[in-house]
């Protein structure tokens, strides 16, 4: 386990801010409980800084994971989020998309956001920028990319599409064999 390089770091900032936008100060400077990024294998993980300090005492080999993972580097040198970083995406999210009742399954079976399941949305959302998904009880479900933006999405068909999914909370079982090895 190591420190992610300046390189490494501004490419996983890029994809938290896309996001979470300036929020993502609050996960870097948080004074009650400090956070580091560690690298460990390609994936990313959020750790609280003492427990990083004491899992320097392991060997790499020996360490499989620690903290929450954020997400994985690719071969090519991208940035990928994981499902397993959806608690932070939720609580710093910049925009949301609350889907009805009836658009959560279709969602969780790897479907894109209908406009027809959209119960409500953030304001100004802007194209191509992230949103976390909720459902109307303020459970996050997973987290897109918008395909259109607000004033674009209220003129959509019932049938078009408001959010790309990038990922969900039913990956845990459809990948639960892939997950994190």
């Amino acid at each position: 386990m190591r420190q992610l390089t300046e390189e490494e770091t501004k490419v996983v900032f890029e994809k938290l801010a896309t996001y979470i936008g300036r929020n993502i100060t609050f996960m870097v400077n948080n004074p009650d409980e400090p956070h580091v990024f560690r690298l460990q294998k390609d994936r990313v993980y959020y750790v609280r800084e003492d427990i990083a300090k004491l899992a320097t005492a392991i060997a790499r080999k020996n360490l499989i994971s620690i903290g929450v993972c954020l997400g994985k580097f690719t071969k090519h040198g991208k940035f990928r989020l994981h499902i397993t970083s959806l608690p932070y995406l939720a609580k710093y999210a910049k925009y949301k998309v609350w889907i009805k009742t009836n658009g959560e399954m279709p969602f969780l079976y790897g479907n894109h956001v209908l406009k027809a399941h959209v119960g409500k949305m953030s304001e100004d959302i802007p194209e191509h920028s992230g949103v976390v998904v909720f459902s109307m009880k303020d459970v996050p479900l997973g987290f897109g990319v918008s395909s259109k933006s607000t004033i674009e999405a209220k003129n959509l068909q019932p049938t078009g599409i408001v959010a790309l999914r990038q990922a969900d909370i039913g990956e845990y079982l459809r990948e639960e064999d892939t997950l994190f090895t």
